[in-house]
């Protein structure tokens, strides 16, 4: 009786562990960069982590390189966590943005992340634009108040009908503006052209630091950016067909509501601390670019006084 009390043991042991191992190897497996990402590029200037969730873009004075999402999307929410060059980094450009085209076509439109490098000691800038058929003009610059280089930060855009909102760390320091009051949009709102995700690590010591004065060390080379934690909940357009039913203002999605069309309270404190902080630059407020503020600043102040 023993023994047949042990085998018995034996066998159902073996089955809880073979249902183990069965729905261990049934979990679905994290997807890796690859499955999001395409790369542009020189291949061999991309390393990938081991579990395949961290991508490592080089910079040497041969070339550069990016990668780009396989799909499109058309409003949403769309985030990277990126840990910029570290040290010296004068000359350098690191940039993460959305584009409708993969080839700077000449009515993209565009909107951008621009980590311009520095040397030793100083603070990164952060460049965001913004392009509508092809122009842009609508740089704002920030200084970060972290060193980008020591972790990885999170940087975010909301994008719908209402507004673009350029997050860091959840904080929002940039809002552009859509006029409501119009059918369609403001003269300078991409509202209608689906985008890929980009990002990219190149050499531009012709503006990017001090405008041209640093330029890049290559002794320092090779540069090095990382990138992982991809997140997109958003509106993916399809390759070929009809446009998809979310692309529509339907309110089926969050980024679609109410909530989301508006800064809440606590972020407006942000979004103020952040204009009086780490501002450097706003197009808005160049009379020698702009005589006449471009329509879309005066909203964005109405905004800000409401």
């Amino acid at each position: 009786m023993g023994s047949r009390r042990r085998d018995l043991v034996a066998i159902l042991a073996a089955v809880v562990l073979s249902c183990i191992s069965r729905g261990a190897s049934a979990a679905p497996a994290a997807a890796s960069f690859g499955d999001n990402f395409e790369i542009t590029g020189a291949e061999d200037h991309v390393k990938t982590s081991a579990d395949g969730q961290t991508w490592y873009l080089y910079l040497d004075n041969k070339t550069g390189v990016g990668f780009q999402t396989k799909e499109r999307y058309l409003f949403g929410w769309f985030s990277m966590k990126l840990k910029l060059v570290g040290n010296d980094s004068a000359g350098v450009v690191t940039a993460y943005y959305m584009c409708s085209d993969v080839d700077a076509a000449p009515l993209r439109d565009e909107l951008d992340f621009e980590f311009l490098g520095n040397r030793t000691g100083q603070p990164y800038i952060i460049q965001t634009n913004v392009y509508h058929n092809g122009v842009g003009g609508r740089e704002m610059r920030h200084s970060l108040w972290f060193d980008p280089t020591a972790d990885f930060h999170t940087y975010a855009i909301l994008w719908n009908a209402k507004h673009i909102v350029f997050f860091v760390d959840k904080v929002p320091i940039r809002v552009y503006p859509n006029d409501a009051s119009k059918p369609t949009s403001n003269g300078f709102f991409p509202i209608s052209k689906p985008m890929y995700i980009f990002s990219s690590i190149w050499n531009a010591d012709d503006w990017a630091t001090r405008g041209g004065l640093e330029k890049t060390d290559w002794a320092k080379a090779p540069f090095v950016s990382s990138y992982r934690d991809f997140a997109a909940d958003a509106c993916a357009w399809p390759a070929a067909g009809a446009p998809p039913a979310c692309a529509a203002a339907t309110g089926a999605s969050w980024w679609d509501q109410p909530p989301a069309w508006a800064l809440d309270e606590a972020q407006r404190l942000d979004n103020a601390w952040v204009g009086r902080n780490v501002l450097i630059y706003d197009y808005c407020d160049d009379r020698k670019r702009f005589p006449t503020p471009p329509e879309e600043c005066a909203l964005r102040n109405a905004g800000n006084a409401s």
